[in-house]
């Protein structure tokens, strides 16, 4: 079938069970999700392994997008403001989750280094779910704003963990040394060239943005900016998702036109992201489920109770809000993406050991049910703190 078909049905029949989730009153991100599991491989097989693989630059520019607006949100007044308690709530839901998830992982199974590569993955948080629900609803707020700049500095925490975890997992499989150039100064490296980069281009955004005289300029720009971006992320090994956030910063804070620019990218986004998360949804294999055993159930309550409990103690330490210490937790569950990404990262330093196996059946199977919990635990907490304008 040709391409196209494929992925227009999928979009269509994707939109129609996001509004069918709407009427249940449930986030519409949930029924993109859906739509992926009956079309891809758990279903009719319409979006299949082959499909899912031509459509992967689709997943790419969807998430650098939403990486540039997770940017949009952190002006230098809204960092000032909620700086401290965003860092350190960051810093304790990816630990919390890292500690409980490593821990019940090597009292079940008495191997370090799954304990350590499990443990390590599960402080990932996916940002896409969480942002495209705040988006819908429209919310604003305390909250709102430290969810957006925690999804957006836990992905830096979350590649200094793995890359910390997998070079000492590394000692029990394969006997290697342990260096400290290995196991902080390469992430770190990683992390800071990502930034740099992005900060750069966003300067010369802002410069282009100046020039433009018509939104049909304006479009244009930004689409080539983050494209470019993307490109230049996975050409030289750096995140794509740390760059494009980076450029929404440098935007946000310096470009006079922000608000337009942020309105055009948003206006424009909807079927990308849309096709984001079913395929998302295509690539889980349900027939994993009966797989995962004792592990995968420990591994997915235990990453909750990491991530809502580290979320709220971080939130006490730094004095945040009261609403943003009961509820902050429960926008921090989703997590394909990042996670997905890193399970196949292990595949490929582990290889000969079924860790990499072992890894991506507990993470496909449980991100299944928190692709469909996530944005509704993420619409439950905005509700609760009377965040929303729906």
């Amino acid at each position: 079938m040709n391409p196209f078909i494929r992925i227009g049905i999928a979009i269509i029949f994707g939109v129609l069970c996001g509004k069918a989730m709407n009427k249940l009153k449930v986030p519409s991100v949930a029924g993109y999700i859906i739509a992926g599991l009956i079309l891809g491989v758990s279903g009719f097989n319409l979006l299949n392994a082959d499909a899912i693989s031509q459509f992967s630059s689709i997943s790419d520019f969807a998430l650098c997008i939403i990486a540039f607006n997770i940017g949009s949100e952190l002006e230098l007044s809204v960092v000032k403001k909620l700086g401290r308690s965003i860092f350190v709530i960051a810093l304790c839901e990816a630990l919390g989750a890292f500690f409980f998830v490593t821990l019940i992982s090597y009292a079940l199974t008495q191997k370090p280094e799954v304990a350590l590569i499990l443990g390590s993955v599960s402080a990932a948080t996916a940002p896409a779910a969480t942002v495209m629900v705040l988006r819908e609803y429209g919310a604003k707020g305390p909250l709102a704003s430290t969810l957006m700049g925690v999804v957006a500095v836990d992905d830096a925490i979350c590649l200094i963990i793995y890359a910390m975890a997998a070079s000492v997992a590394k000692v029990f499989v394969n006997h290697d040394v342990i260096t400290l150039n290995k196991v902080l100064f390469l992430p770190l490296e990683e992390i800071i060239v990502s930034i740099v980069v992005g900060c750069l281009m966003g300067i010369v955004l802002t410069y282009l943005l100046r020039l433009s005289k018509k939104d049909m300029e304006m479009l244009p720009f930004i689409i080539g900016a983050l494209l470019l971006m993307d490109g230049m992320a996975t050409t030289f090994h750096l995140s794509p998702l740390l760059s494009a956030m980076s450029l929404g910063i440098i935007v946000a804070n310096l470009s006079s036109k922000k608000h337009k620019a942020f309105s055009l990218i948003e206006n424009f986004s909807p079927p990308i992201i849309a096709a984001f998360f079913i395929l998302a949804g295509a690539r889980l294999n349900i027939f994993y489920i009966p797989q995962i055993g004792l592990l995968g159930i420990a591994y997915f309550l235990f990453r909750i109770i990491g991530k809502v409990s580290g979320a709220s103690l971080g939130a006490t330490i730094s004095k945040a809000p009261k609403v943003v210490k009961q509820y902050i937790g429960f926008g921090l569950l989703s997590q394909v993406g990042v996670a997905v990404g890193l399970a196949i990262t292990v595949s490929r330093e582990f290889p000969g050991t079924d860790l990499g196996t072992l890894v991506v059946t507990i993470l496909l199977a449980t991100t299944i049910a928190t692709e469909i919990i996530g944005p509704m635990m993420t619409k439950y907490a905005i509700t609760k703190a009377h965040e929303t304008n729906i």
